[in-house]
């Protein structure tokens, strides 16, 4: 028999079950939630008047502008992905970092940050510095293991560093602003860049054979010619970056106005390297439209999902269980659900996570005191994760498809372990250092509802000034005090009273003075 208890347990287990199958994400929570959703209210859980909230709720996910920011920046990214932009960046920063050992991993990571920073997207990331670099690693005999690793390591970067679409699919969720979440990323992804160079610094030392320099013949720039190449590169991207995230951390843009005016500068961008054509920018409409829909189709099933969900107390049952296997505290919630997050990243994409994971613990931690900027920025620290997971990662997968045939699939899943174990690192450094995050923003001032007081100024009113409506009622409890006052009885001093002051205001008499009469006889 289905109880009200049990419904939200089997709504969770039919849901992981139905994913593990290979069903699309979308259509199985539509599905789900509408079934569940029955169920329900032949159970007698829930009135059938409670699913009209849904044709309301689909409305507000098509009719919000921060989500248009999602398409802007795609259409960015698409169109930096393919402008040759990643081979100018790429070209000159590995000749200046060329001359010292592992000069190219250090360029690889340099201009995946910077990529980073002005596309959002992985895939443009992966693919890019895949095709240009990695034959010159396997050219100079880099290590294969260490060249496919800090490729795709470089790439999912930039799910931590602004304006990354993570974030502000996280934002829409948790309710804070897309400024607040980007500016808490600011310092994990400044963390995570230094982590990644710290690696290769001490790898140099250890393993210089891993890396070796590039050989003399190989740098064919050098002065000027070389700075030039490498100035090319990086202002008119720092510009952009300007531009996009700039104006939404002055208050000037909105994150959907500063995402239109990325995607004019890529265009910009796009033309200053004479690759502006009506294909390219076909492709990226094509490619913008594809990610967009799908999107959009997870974010409305998995609203479905949740109003039913919530109908039979599923946020309680999330909440109880998690706070029992934590004891309430909120470092014990924040390790169990990054666990939780990291494996379930094996098997789901981070819009999946995004749009039915966090809906259900955000109201948990929020209720623990834990700052919802702070927890998005590490769940989106910890989702970078799920593409660097051997096997499943879609870096992985976008290495695997550019790479030559005689780089082993072996080489790629061996060599992503240790850049998983430096991203993890950087997890756990967030949830007890919390100021890399909340040190960005503007700290809170916190009210304390039962110390407030309300002052009111005294009114001082000229003598001819007409009187206000509370002057009056003023005066008037006054009056009633001080008649109160007057119909009190007086004791006498013999304790007889008389019958003149027992009267009431009502002009009758108390029980003392109908024994007036007989007082007087005796």
């Amino acid at each position: 028999m289905i109880t009200m208890q049990n419904m939200a347990p089997i709504m969770f287990g039919s849901l992981v079950v139905v994913m593990l199958i290979g069903f699309p994400v979308a259509f199985s929570l539509s599905a789900l939630g509408l079934f569940a959703g029955f169920v329900s209210i032949e159970l007698g859980f829930f009135p059938a008047q409670y699913m009209a909230n849904l044709p309301l709720r689909v409305f507000g996910i098509l009719s919000n502008d921060l989500l248009l920011a999602i398409p802007f920046f795609t259409f960015m990214g698409a169109l930096l992905e393919r402008c040759g932009l990643a081979e100018d960046l790429l070209e000159g920063t590995g000749q200046l970092f060329g001359t010292i050992p592992g000069g190219l991993a250090y360029a690889v990571i340099i201009v995946g940050a910077i990529l980073g920073a002005i596309t959002g997207t992985v895939a443009a990331s992966v693919i890019a510095m895949g095709v240009i670099s990695l034959p010159i690693m396997m050219r100079y005999g880099y290590n294969m293991r260490l060249a496919t690793g800090v490729i795709a390591a470089s790439g999912t970067i930039t799910q931590v560093i602004p304006p990354s679409l993570v974030l502000v699919v996280l934002a829409d969720q948790l309710g804070r602003s897309v400024g607040d979440m980007y500016l808490g990323a600011i310092g994990p992804s400044i963390a995570q860049t230094l982590i990644f160079i710290l690696y290769i610094v001490v790898l140099s030392i250890v393993k210089p054979h891993y890396m070796p320099p590039l050989p003399p013949e190989a740098r064919t720039l050098h002065g000027w010619a070389l700075w030039r190449k490498v100035l090319w590169g990086m202002v008119p991207s720092i510009v952009l970056i300007f531009l996009v995230l700039g104006t939404i951390f002055m208050g000037l843009a909105t994150p959907t106005e500063a995402g239109a005016m990325g995607a004019v500068g890529a265009m910009v961008l796009a033309a200053m390297h004479k690759r502006l054509s009506w294909t390219l920018v076909r492709q990226g409409m094509e490619s913008t439209a594809r990610i967009t829909a799908m999107v959009i189709f997870i974010l409305i099933g998995s609203t479905v999902f949740s109003l039913v969900f919530q109908g039979v107390d599923g946020g309680i049952w999330i909440e109880h269980m998690l706070i029992s296997m934590t004891g309430g505290t909120a470092t014990g919630f924040l390790i169990v659900v990054n666990l939780f997050v990291f494996f379930l990243a094996f098997f789901l994409d981070f819009f999946e996570i995004a749009f039915i994971i966090i809906p259900l613990l955000a109201p948990v931690a929020d209720k623990l005191g834990i700052d919802l900027v702070w927890f998005g920025v590490l769940l989106c620290v910890n989702m970078q994760t799920s593409f660097m997971h051997p096997p499943f990662g879609f870096a992985l997968f976008y290495l695997r498809g550019i790479a030559p045939k005689e780089v082993k699939s072996s080489d790629i899943y061996l060599g992503a372990i240790p850049w998983v174990i430096l991203q993890l690192l950087l997890v756990a450094i967030l949830i007890f250092w919390p100021g890399m995050v909340t040190s960005w923003l503007d700290e809170k001032v916190d009210v304390d509802l039962d110390k407030v007081k309300i002052e009111l100024p005294a009114d001082e009113k000229a003598g001819d000034e007409p009187e206000t409506a509370d002057d009056e009622l003023g005066k008037l409890l006054e009056q009633q005090i001080e008649d109160e006052k007057k119909d009190a009885p007086a004791p006498t001093p013999d304790g007889a009273k008389g019958a003149e002051d027992m009267k009431r205001a009502d002009g009758t008499k108390g029980a003392d003075d109908a024994k007036a009469p007989e007082a007087t006889k005796q």
